[in-house]
């Protein structure tokens, strides 16, 4: 039954691919463009759509062929390194509405996941569904103890129909990549791929509730955003059920004007939402179009955003951090050589990439955007033409920056829609500049100093069987030949001073943290806020870190 299922679904795929006129946007500079003719012989070929732009034949096509390949659309609309700007463009606004499944359905899915019967949890429940998209549906219910919640129901045999498809995409992809002009560039089984992870990853609805919960967590005192909490008790990989929000769509500029709402103040916090999560929490929202966020009016002349379907986020190290602060303050100041130099001391490019060479190019894509006054340079685009660049010195694309690029993307379009004035750069910069003081200098390393202190103190209990040891084996190592002795004296020497320096460094560090737990401010540090007792211990701390300094090791030979 399997392949006669395949085979139909292909034969329904290539009959809406020619009817949208893909084949002809595939093969028109292939070296098959001579045979195009043999497709009038098929019934479907006559009935044609009028002719369109590329990117509006694709996007109907995708439409037409169901909420899988929406899906696929969608994510293939991020990859804007890959496509031309107008296809990406017009992927970008693929709806993903379809039918709801059956309510009756619905309610045995919910009852099955929390097992037990809907009325000993819920008092009551809306068998209508709120929304339904391509891989799951959303019903309103209330709690017996009065709260509001939302349950997201994973479509029922969604699975086998998405494994289906995906086998055919691989096919498509094959196709492409060993016939079309381009194919290779395109790496389309690349795509298909991150494609197969994003949507298995969206098919765990338990995921999305961790996810959820740690963004919750990271930004529940910031004042900018509000996740909704989560209900573990009734959570499952298929059903997952969270406190129900309510607001006001943000692409409801109208809307929004009428209830008062500050749109400079709401544009701005998206944009501190943005760079929040980026930097300071290492974890980002990176699905943040319209149909996942909303806007809290509670009070219009301070509004605050609501974020819900955290299913696909994007996570960033330091390492990814740290290059991202450096790039962007080194466009916005020119520093076009640092910039290159960032690519190739982060590996992304190849070490023998000549700084100079790279530098000109980005020179070349920077210098025309800096005509433009700063409030009308999108990051967004910054990015996309820099990775465009950085590809040409076979740059590996990273899964990360895409996603980042995207929700950039996605904010920076939606708060100039919100309010155009917006200079996200005078927004960004502040936020940027106070995250690298964090990363370097006197403050970082007071911070590394207090993060460490915990290990150097509980390490402090090793230091005198070490030294034992180092003692033993130079006692036992007289009985050997005079250069075994010799040598082992070294090691038991170089022991020795090591423990001191350790012992020392540990003692200075000791000293200096309690120290600096007397200050009363330490980011207003001054002689007023400095404790005598406090400039005892930083001196006695001073002093020891100086003893650990190594000494030159001297043993005659």
């Amino acid at each position: 039954m399997k392949p006669i299922y395949q085979l139909l679904r292909l034969f329904a795929i290539s009959r809406t691919l020619i009817r949208h006129r893909i084949h002809e946007i595939l093969l028109a500079n292939s070296s098959f463009k001579h045979f195009l003719w043999l497709f009038w012989l098929l019934p479907w070929h006559w009935f044609r759509h009028p002719k369109q732009s590329r990117g509006k034949h694709i996007r109907l096509a995708l439409e037409e062929l169901g909420p899988i390949f929406i899906k696929f659309g969608q994510i293939l609309s991020t990859r804007r390194d890959l496509l031309p700007i107008d296809v990406a463009e017009e992927l970008a606004r693929l709806q993903d509405q379809v039918p709801p499944f059956d309510k009756a359905h619905s309610r045995q899915i919910i009852e099955k996941a929390i097992g037990k019967p809907m009325a000993e949890v819920f008092s009551d429940f809306i068998a209508e569904p709120l929304g339904s998209a391509s891989v799951a549906q959303v019903h309103a219910a209330t709690l017996h103890n009065g709260d509001e919640v939302v349950i997201k129901v994973l479509r029922p045999d969604i699975l086998p129909v998405i494994e289906h498809d995906l086998q055919l995409m691989y096919a498509f992809a094959w196709l492409v990549e060993r016939f079309i002009p381009d194919g290779k560039r395109l790496r389309p089984l690349e795509v298909i791929r991150d494609y197969d992870k994003t949507i298995h990853d969206e098919l765990d609805l338990q995921r999305e509730a961790a996810n959820a919960s740690q963004m919750r967590r990271n930004t529940i005192d910031t004042g900018l955003i509000y996740v909704p909490k989560v209900y573990w008790d009734y959570c499952h990989t298929n059903v997952m059920v969270m406190e129900r929000v309510y607001g006001v769509v943000p692409d409801n500029i109208d809307k929004l004007r009428d209830l008062g709402v500050d749109m400079k103040i709401l544009s701005e916090k998206a944009v501190q939402v943005f760079f929040g999560q980026v930097f300071r929490d290492c974890f980002f929202h990176a699905d943040m179009h319209p149909g996942n966020i909303f806007v809290d009016i509670t009070h219009p002349e301070d509004p605050t955003w609501i974020a819900i379907d955290c299913g696909i986020v994007g996570t960033l190290n330091q390492h990814d951090q740290r290059y991202l602060a450096d790039n962007f303050l080194a466009f916005f100041d020119r520093d076009y050589h640092r910039v290159a130099e960032l690519h190739v001391e982060s590996g992304w490019v190849p070490r023998d990439t000549s700084v100079e060479d790279f530098e000109s190019a980005i020179r070349t894509v920077c210098e025309p955007i800096f005509e433009r006054p700063l409030s009308e340079i999108s990051f967004g685009h910054f990015l996309l033409r820099l990775f465009q660049t950085a590809r040409r010195f076979n740059m590996e694309v990273q899964p990360q920056l895409v996603l980042l690029q995207k929700t950039l993307l996605n904010v920076e379009g939606l708060g100039r829609q919100l309010y155009p004035e917006l200079d996200l750069w005078a927004t960004a910069k502040p936020f940027l500049k106070d995250w690298m003081k964090t990363q370097v200098g006197p403050k970082a390393l007071w911070n590394d100093v207090k993060k460490n202190a915990p290990y150097w103190l509980e390490t402090l209990p090793e230091l005198p069987r070490l030294i034992h040891e180092g003692l033993q084996q130079q006692r036992d190592g007289r009985e050997q030949s005079q250069q075994q002795a010799q040598m082992l004296a070294q090691i038991a020497h170089s022991q020795r001073q090591q423990a001191r320096s350790i012992w020392f460094t540990a003692l200075g560090a000791l000293l200096l943290v309690l120290a600096g737990m007397q200050v009363e401010d330490f980011n207003q540090l001054s002689l007023a806020t400095v404790s005598s007792s406090s400039l005892f211990l930083s001196g006695l701390g001073s002093l020891s870190l100086l003893l650990a300094w190594p000494r030159k090791l001297a043993i005659k030979q």
